[in-house]
């Protein structure tokens, strides 16, 4: 079952509120998504911790309803 983009920018932001989420399908399948997260709770972390950041916000649903998410993340200017 796919995942709606809007789905997936809604768990995003429940668990890292201030940030910027842009979700774009690269398949146009629903299954394979790219996430740019932009965050300042990612300040002092390394790209591992805040992927796992990332991807702690979706859950169980990252391998089942979701299929593939390429992500990059940021710290605001």
């Amino acid at each position: 079952m796919a995942m709606a983009a809007s789905e997936i920018e809604a768990l995003i932001l429940s668990a890292l509120p201030d940030a910027q989420v842009t979700i774009t399908d690269l398949a146009g399948d629903g299954d394979h998504y790219a996430a740019h997260v932009v965050s300042s709770a990612f300040a002092g972390k390394n790209r591992v911790q805040r992927h796992k950041m990332v991807y702690a916000a979706l859950g169980e649903r990252m391998g089942n309803e979701l299929h593939a998410l390429q992500v990059t993340t940021d710290i605001p200017n």
